[in-house]
């Protein structure tokens, strides 16, 4: 038996950071959440690092530490998506404020002591939200850069376009400056752009899978995609919306259900027009460095099969 794999989820949650984080409680054997991160996104600060806590003593996982990391991003006034997510973030099933504290000292500290202190390639960073908490660490202790084992972020967009612009996917666009700092890194990336999630979405056959399992978590989760797929059923005018950051974490289990290739991406920071644009070379028609492995494809059948099986395992 493998030991876990040792991660650190950073996240904005958001109902579907509520989903990739419950993906990863559902699968101990696999992955051991060494902590969690929050990061100002999807909604304020206070939010997630509120919705982080319930999302864990829903799951009876209060010996995860939690801990709150940056309020805003790199250099920019922060932009949320409460138009998506409702005000709390987690809008759609009733759940009671938390209980477990959240943990003394910052994200971006967190961050840095465990890269330090687990061996060299040991710890995987998984990135649900805007690359704030991670490029402060890299700024603030260069250092670890060398010793982190890989990054999976959910973000960007490539022949999808943009969800918040029609150049830039949210998580890129909120922060801009810090993803730029994070792709410059020469960290390993792993990269699940729009392209990918929009082929995930949470149609009724799906979901009444999810709702059949009837424990409470399935029972919220069910309910939070019931609220969150509504935007994305009008917007896209679809049988609902895609699941954007599960498929870090599905990445990490069963990096078979996706097909990508290795690609130079460079971050728009200046347009005005295209900034937070993830400009990928998916072509190599450049000689730049390639920096990130970006997924294409993805057995949507396979993911939804596995989140309903880990979901029901919690």
């Amino acid at each position: 038996m493998t030991e876990p794999r040792k991660i650190i989820i950073d996240t904005d949650p958001g109902q579907d950071d509520a989903a990739a984080i419950m993906l990863a409680f559902g699968s101990r054997d696999e992955l051991n959440v060494l902590g969690i991160t929050t990061v100002a996104g999807n909604v304020p600060l206070s939010y997630t690092s509120r919705n982080a806590r319930i999302i864990c003593e829903l799951c009876e996982r209060r010996d995860v530490k939690v801990f709150a990391g940056a309020d805003a991003p790199l250099a920019r006034k922060l932009v949320t998506a409460e138009h998506v997510h409702g005000k709390t973030g987690l809008d759609g099933p009733s759940l009671p404020e938390p209980t477990m504290p959240l943990q003394p000292g910052h994200s971006v500290d967190f961050i840095i002591e465990t890269l330090r202190s687990e061996p060299e390639g040991a710890v995987t960073l998984c990135t649900l939200g805007p690359l704030t908490n991670i490029a402060l660490a890299f700024q603030k202790a260069p250092d670890i850069v060398a010793r982190v084992r890989e990054l999976v972020m959910m973000g960007g967009g490539f022949f999808e376009g943009g969800n918040i612009t029609p150049a830039a996917e949210f998580n890129i666009y909120v922060d801009p400056e810090a993803a730029d700092i994070v792709f410059r890194s020469g960290v390993p990336i792993v990269m699940m752009p729009l392209d990918v999630t929009h082929q995930l979405l949470t149609r009724k056959d799906r979901v009444a899978r999810m709702a059949a399992i009837g424990t409470p978590p399935a029972k919220a989760m069910v309910e939070m995609l019931e609220f969150f797929e509504r935007f994305d059923i009008e917007k896209y005018g679809s049988d609902g919306g895609p699941l954007h950051d599960p498929t870090v974490i599905a990445y990490l289990l069963q990096p078979e259900l996706f097909k990508g290739r290795d690609c130079n991406v460079e971050i728009e920071v200046t347009s005005e027009l295209t900034v937070g644009m993830t400009v990928v070379d998916w072509w190599h028609v450049t000689d730049r460095k390639r920096n990130a492995k970006v997924m294409r494809f993805v057995d949507a059948d396979g993911f939804f099969a596995l989140l309903t099986e880990r979901f029901a395992r919690i």
